[in-house]
């Protein structure tokens, strides 16, 4: 394989909503540039960017994958990228490699809340990028109707370089509204247009858009406005060399038509790629730190070498496998490179392109080429690499938090001894997951953006690993507190043969603001205990209040002052004053009003307006309150405080009531309060259950 140079490349996100069709367009793509000998279908399974088991299983993209076309003598570096709101995450991480973006828009559906959500990151990496209407061969297809709400939600700017020749099942091909020339296909998807003579048909509606876009392109460009004005129209070299300028300035988002099942308007996408990207010399130069410093720096050959890896996948053959971009230099197979974040350094042998699975050898890559490698050993996502001594490095996409944990428990001894590792290499692979055992519950928590994404984790540590772990909703890590104040007397007194045990200390206990923990005071004075015993009864409060006193949760913010006691010069131990502030705080329990604590987590849920009055209702009957709304385009975004205990089911009941058109997020705010008849529902549970436990030891 020859080596491209930087400006004989194109880095490409195929972005869009769930079922758009991103991996079938890759797919054709790969056939109409004769990287594949046929056309292979999601439904089949075979398709070269959906490779993954559970991929190929659920028939949906859930990481991103590479793949590279030679087009014309150059090359197109596609990222698939998954479309799911559980796994969007990595579509955000994968768009920093990006140099222009893709978005695919079923023809049917029209836009979706995910095409939405990667418009935004594409708008945050502000890379230029283009429309495909895809599907036009589907039943209640319609390329009007998808274009009026592409419009709807980008703008006037979002314009038609292409119209459909037919509909539905007689979608056959497109005219070019730029050269107004115009392409059909043959039914066997080779994917090669032929030139015909545009449609008498569609003659009217081709000049009518041929002039909005012509008016499009003259708009902010003085030059090309004054000839509009002149002539009233613009010459095809000037419309190609103004509708360039404007994707680059992210002023224009040409929309054009396609099927990629049926392979029509593939290869004029790969035309429009080549022709009107950007190859990532051309790009602005990339934020960068050198050092402590902020610097600026353009993607060239003749920089010195930096590599940003920006994924990481946990082959259980290969090893870990990186997905990089060469930012600066030229990266020479076996090349020795230093990690900036922990100095060490690692040699990158082997080196290659991305076609899905596959890594194809490579000599060496130019700077914004994408590339792979195999076998790094201390290199993670996020991670760059450079020459020796190098202080350039490269921020990491700064991913959200998981909104939803599960607990697992593995099936075996031989599971739970193999399960630490085969987590971290998971960890390694998908940073979007937490991975932490519970303090106070014991339990071991998988978090993750959804359950959907939890349930593939599962089968991945099965599959990849053999471990085999069950997931279950976790336990929710209550607190008790006091309401009041308690004065109370807690003695120990036990003779036996020999010496025998005394303690007696006087405690008095009052409640703490939220959060305030677990305060002692020592307030002795004259010796009534000697300081010797002190600690005694500090550790003996503590080890009572952890395990609580109504339902057997840790008691929390609360304050017990010692100030008086007395002692036995033989029979007085740590022991026994331990045991002695065990009495005190179960008598200072039945006065100081014992409460239940709940935590209570923030909560915001973006979703499309028309499901506004539904979630807020929603709220309420979880317990929550609304603590702010804000609305961005069409879509509403509601903010709120609800108890965690009501939001274990969540994410189905969302998905639900808004047909998975909604996304949230949830994070630990503060504790709270359980209202009483949660409370004694609570208590009754728990004691319940310990009952049960106390049979099952007789």
């Amino acid at each position: 394989m020859r080596v491209y140079q930087s400006n004989e490349i194109r880095n490409v996100g195929l972005v869009g909503h769930g079922n758009c069709g991103k991996t079938t367009l890759a797919a054709a793509s790969l056939f109409a540039a004769g990287a594949t000998n046929r056309l292979t279908r999601v439904d089949e399974g075979n398709t070269i960017t959906d490779f993954d088991d559970d991929e190929v299983q659920r028939k949906i993209s859930i990481s991103t994958a590479a793949a590279y076309v030679e087009w014309k003598k150059q090359k197109i570096n596609f990222l698939d990228t998954p479309g799911f709101n559980i796994f969007i995450n990595d579509t955000h991480a994968a768009l920093s490699a990006a140099d222009a973006a893709l978005v695919v828009v079923d023809g049917v559906a029209g836009v979706e809340v995910q095409t939405e959500k990667v418009w935004g990151f594409a708008d945050t990496f502000k890379l230029p990028r283009a429309i495909v209407i895809n599907k036009l061969d589907r039943e209640r297809s319609s390329f009007e109707r998808a274009l009026e709400s592409v419009q709807e939600n980008f703008g006037r700017a979002a314009v038609p370089v292409e119209l459909p020749i037919g509909a539905e099942k007689d979608f056959s091909g497109v005219v070019d509204l730029i050269n107004m020339k115009a392409y059909t296909y043959e039914a066997d998807g080779n994917g090669k247009g032929k030139e015909v003579p545009v449609p008498d048909s569609l003659a009217d509606d081709a000049q009518k858009a041929h002039d909005t876009l012509v008016e499009m392109v003259a708009e902010g460009n003085d030059s090309l406005m004054e000839e509009f004005f002149e002539q009233g129209t613009l010459s095809p070299e000037h419309i190609l060399e103004g509708l360039k300028t404007g994707i680059r300035e992210l002023k224009l988002f040409p929309v054009m038509a396609a099927s990629a099942l049926k392979n029509i308007g593939t290869d004029l996408v790969l035309d429009f790629i080549l022709d009107h990207f950007p190859a990532p010399c051309e790009r602005p130069a990339v934020a960068a730190k050198q050092g402590d410093r902020d610097v600026e720096r353009p993607i060239s050959t003749t920089d010195p070498l930096s590599v940003f890896v920006f994924k990481t996948i946990a082959d259980p053959f290969a090893g870990r496998v990186s997905y990089f971009k060469v930012m600066s230099g030229v990266l020479k197979n076996d090349a020795n490179l230093c990690n900036v974040r922990n100095v060490a350094v690692e040699r990158l042998a082997h080196l290659g392109c991305l076609m899905g699975k596959t890594i194809t050898p490579v000599t060496e890559l130019c700077a914004g080429d994408i590339g792979g490698v195999a076998k790094l050993k201390e290199t993670l996502t996020g991670d760059t690499l450079g020459e020796k001594g190098s202080q350039i490095s490269y921020a990491s996409v700064k991913l959200p938090e998981p909104s939803i944990a599960y607990a697992i428990e593995t099936k075996s001894r031989q599971d739970e001894d193999r399960l630490g590792n085969a987590v971290q290499r998971i960890l390694e692979e998908d940073q979007s997951l937490r991975f932490y055992r519970d303090p106070q519950t014991k339990e071991f928590l998988l978090a993750g953006s959804g359950q959907q994404h939890v349930e593939v984790i599962v089968s991945r540590l099965k599959k990849r690993y053999g471990v085999d772990v069950a997931l279950k909703a976790p336990k929710i890590p209550y607190r008790e507190t006091i309401r009041g104040t308690a004065d109370v007397q807690g003695r120990h007194k036990k003779q036996t043969g020999g010496h025998g045990q005394f303690g007696d200390c006087w405690v008095k206990f009052e409640p703490l603001p939220r959060g305030g923990g677990f305060e002692f005071v020592n307030d002795i004075f004259g010796g009534a205990i000697p300081k010797n015993f002190i600690p005694a009864v500090e550790k003996g409060l503590v080890e009572t209040a952890a395990k609580g006193y109504l339902a057997g949760y840790p008691m929390v913010d609360f304050k017990a002052s010692l100030y008086d006691g007395s002692y036995h010069d033989v029979d007085s131990s740590e022991l026994s004053f331990k045991l002695a502030a065990r009495k005190a705080f179960k008598a200072a329990m039945e006065t100081a009003k014992p409460a239940l604590l709940e935590p209570i987590m923030n909560v915001e849920v973006q979703a499309p307006v028309e499901y506004a009055g539904d979630l807020m209702g929603d709220m309420n009957g979880r317990r929550g309150r609304i603590s702010g709304m804000d609305t961005h385009g069409n879509t509403q975004i509601v903010k709120a405080q609800v108890p965690m205990s009501e939001m274990l089911n969540y994410q189905n009941d969302l998905i639900s009531m808004t047909q998975g058109r909604a996304t949230f997020t949830m994070e630990f705010s503060h504790y709270d309060y359980v209202p009483q008849l949660q409370a004694e529902k609570i208590v009754s549970a728990a004691k319940a259950a310990k009952a049960g436990e106390e049979e099952e030891e007789e």
